[in-house]
């Protein structure tokens, strides 16, 4: 909660000042009306930094959320209410504990505010909105409208913690194309910085006529070592202009398109938004939200942009009337086997079971596609690598063996 300073007249019209906390200045006027008849002059006190908060442990760009500390957090949320003690304690004990210093700092404000008679959902709200998955808090409400928030946080944690496990293995599926090919070009401006400059002057020596791709290895050896400056303004033009046209929403709707389309990557891509969905839908349907509700949150959920849109659209329809089988089919982004059988468990009055299953089939399917992209890609970034590496060593000595025989 936070600090107001107030000025005020008390009911024998005396003036009186003060402070009093509150959860914004609409609550806090409402405290001091309690004991004043009249409110002169209300305004919020600066919060102060708290003791350990300098310049070295500044946050840069915002608090940043630690999955690892955050899926703990839930784990001990669950086993500390189960053993019934009660939610204040809980939340001043997990903030005592917590290493995490974004944690640790929202925990601390979090049991003040519920020490104050606010719902716990709504404290992580107020203070973990910026970092904290949409899906938490929903949970968190469901849970305490059901009186098991216990159970929420366990849900929370199987949930989160399968999500980062399948989230790293598509990471690595990603990453690994990158790291090859970065090392290519780090091979290749090895080679025509360093290599290539140590035999002109054998070649030039020479005083004979070289042959056409030694000339071209020579002049983009040249370009590298004096025109510099232009490949890396090239490259960060291509950064910044990507940057930017990321952040319109035309921008970012083409290169979540694209990213769809990509060989073998495209395909891990879709099956991961397929995963994310049942699983997120699982989790919210299991918590009592309405279908709305749940289909809603599920859909920011979603790392590619143009499926997280699209599926956010299903709510119009879902408001509407229309069921979530019918509406997935319409809307036609996600698989086919996931409409169908979203459908089917619709009809059987079983869909957060069915989509539990479908889950579980997306989740072997994603994991399958990414061991097969991996075995895919290794041999194929590497021979890549070969290709080019080789191709300008056997250039260079091609031409020394050729002017060898002509000597």
């Amino acid at each position: 909660m936070a600090q107001f300073k107030y000025s005020a007249l008390s009911r024998s019209g005396e003036r009186v000042t003060g402070i009093i906390e509150g959860y914004n200045e609409l609550d806090a006027a409402a405290r001091v009306k309690e004991t004043c008849g009249v409110i002169l002059k209300i305004r919020p006190i600066a919060e102060k930094k708290d003791d350990d908060v300098g310049i070295l442990n500044m946050e840069i760009g915002g608090p940043r959320l630690n999955k690892k500390a955050f899926i703990v957090m839930c784990s001990q949320f669950a086993i500390i209410l189960r053993s019934g003690v009660p939610v204040v304690r809980t939340v001043e004990l997990i903030a005592s504990k917590t290493a995490d210093k974004t944690l640790k700092k929202m925990l601390k404000k979090i049991a003040v505010d519920v020490e104050g008679g606010r719902s716990l959902s709504a404290a992580f709200e107020e203070h973990g909105a910026a970092f904290l998955p949409p899906t938490f808090v929903e949970t968190l409400r469901a849970g305490e409208e059901s009186g098991n928030l216990d159970r929420s946080f366990q849900t929370m944690h199987d949930h989160f913690d399968k999500q980062m496990k399948m989230g790293n293995k598509v990471k690595s599926a990603m990453s690994y194309p990158m790291f090859v090919l970065g090392v290519a070009v780090v091979v290749v401006i090895i080679l025509m910085v360093k290599v290539i400059p140590s035999f002109m002057e054998f070649f030039e020596e020479a005083e004979q006529e070289l042959p056409l791709p030694t000339q071209i290895l020579i002049a983009i050896s040249n370009f590298f070592r004096y025109r510099y400056p232009i490949i890396l303004a090239v490259v960060a033009v291509i950064a910044i202009g990507y940057k930017l046209i990321n952040k319109t929403e035309n921008g970012h709707l083409f290169f979540a398109k694209m990213q769809l389309k990509l060989p073998v990557l495209g395909n891990i891509a879709e099956l991961n938004a397929a995963s994310q969905f049942a699983n997120s839908m699982t989790t919210m349907l299991e918590s009592g939200l309405t279908m709305n509700k749940a289909v809603g949150i599920t859909a920011r959920t979603l790392d590619n942009y143009y499926l997280s849109t699209e599926t956010g659209k299903l709510t119009t329809r879902l408001e509407e009337g229309h069921s979530l089988g019918a509406s997935l089919r319409e809307n036609q982004v996600l698989p086919d086997i996931l409409v169908d059988m979203a459908g089917v468990g619709e009809e059987t009055g079983e869909l957060a079971e069915t989509l539990n299953t479908i889950a579980l089939y997306y989740d072997a399917e994603l994991e399958v596609a990414i061991q097969d992209a991996l075995a895919k890609l290794e041999p194929a970034m590497l021979i890549f690598l070969a290709v080019v590496a080789g191709g300008i060593v056997g250039t260079i000595y091609y031409t020394m063996f050729s002017m060898y025989s002509i000597m």
